[in-house]
């Protein structure tokens, strides 16, 4: 069985209390006093228009009020029409004819004040302020029910927003996460993988002509092999987080770019400008990642065995330059993974990185990191 919703409740409370308390006064009060038409049509009339009070509240307040107004000067009995309107009022500043009901609620009262000072009086003072105090009461509870609810909907509309805000950001640090956890398997394997490979080119084309510089290729092979795996184990365990004793930084320093560009294969220029101690953790994973993935490019496309390296460290930041002179193109602007990668590690450091052509032949990356945690 289907519970009655509680507007519906209400209406028929109100019916109940009109129409019984009318019988009431004739049966019980006053039963020798016959009824006339006003006494069964108005107290009906009025209960009807309850019934559609949701739905239309300004017009059911309005026609409540007409046989409220019609009914106690008219009737025989002074049955409990006023409940009807109270009822309306209170609906329709529920629903938010606060001024309808305001303007209603007035009209009733100054109307009942005038027929009462030029007609037969119904009612003494003492009643009067006491309906005046139900009509404030119904308007009045009509607003703050309306208030509460729309308060009720807006609280609930934040925790939906706040919930779905919530849901966002953590879908927004899963891919971010997805996006570091690719970029550093990429430059931990693609910068050696690459170096394994032109080792063992090399070694291939000179086993039989030149022993001696097979021998040297294999031996950085297998140097090359022991490095990247050692260098996996420390980025896996990193993005684990379940080993304490695992390194929390990078391998690699800018302090000891010598040994990271002798992995390299290349025949590299260093110059440098500026201390490289003390250079900030994430900046100076940043730079070596950067280094390295620009001299495996030169490595693998450019098409010559030399580069030139410039980090310069000044007041803020440190910009890393890596050029060279070769036929080919590292890549082209704006593809590869590479390219991707050393440009995601610059911008979220609030640095930039641009890459493309020399004037002068070859191509150069330049990178500007800020030193944001300089001490």
């Amino acid at each position: 069985m289907r519970r009655l919703h509680a507007t519906t409740l209400v209406s028929l409370t109100a019916v109940a209390l009109t129409l019984g308390g009318t019988l009431a006064m004739w049966r019980l009060v006053e039963p020798d006093k016959q009824p006339n038409v006003l006494d069964v049509l108005l107290p009906l009339v009025g209960c009807a228009a309850l019934m559609a009070r949701r739905r239309y509240p300004v017009a059911v307040l309005v026609v409540v009020s007409v046989t409220a107004a019609l009914y106690y000067p008219y009737a025989h009995f002074d049955g409990p029409m006023v409940v009807l309107p109270l009822v309306a009022l209170y609906t329709a500043a529920d629903q938010g004819h606060l001024i309808a009901a305001i303007v209603t609620g007035a009209a009733s009262l100054m109307a009942m004040g005038y027929g009462e000072s030029n007609a037969v009086r119904h009612v003494d003072n003492t009643l009067f302020m006491m309906i005046t105090g139900w009509v404030v009461a119904a308007i009045a509870s009509g607003g703050v029910t309306r208030n509460r609810r729309a308060y009720l909907q807006e609280a609930q509309r934040r925790a939906i927003d706040a919930e779905r805000s919530k849901e966002e950001e953590a879908r927004r640090r899963e891919s971010e996460e997805r996006l570091r956890i690719a970029r550093e398997l990429h430059d931990v394997l693609g910068h050696n993988i690459s170096m394994i490979n032109v080792q063992a080119a090399a070694a291939l084309h000179g086993l039989k002509k030149r022993p001696e510089d097979a021998e040297a290729a294999l031996r950085t092979i297998k140097d090359t092999s022991k490095e990247t795996l050692r260098e996996l184990r420390t980025t896996l365990g990193m993005l684990r987080q379940v080993d304490e004793d695992a390194p929390t930084a990078p391998a690699d320093r800018l302090a000891q770019v010598d040994a990271l560009v002798a992995t390299t294969g290349l025949t590299v220029r260093t110059e440098l400008s500026g201390s490289l101690d003390q250079v900030p953790t994430e900046v100076d994973l940043a730079a070596t990642r950067i280094i390295r993935e620009a001299l495996t490019n030169v490595s693998r496309h450019s098409g010559t065995s030399h580069a030139t390296l410039t980090i310069n460290r000044e007041p803020g930041h440190i910009v890393i330059r890596v050029e060279d002179d070769g036929p080919g193109a590292s890549y082209t602007e704006g593809s590869g993974f590479g390219l991707q990668g050393m440009r995601e590690r610059a911008i979220a450091l609030g640095g930039t990185l641009q890459a493309g052509p020399r004037p002068e032949g070859g191509f150069q990356v330049v990178a500007d990191l800020p030193l944001t945690a300089t001490p």
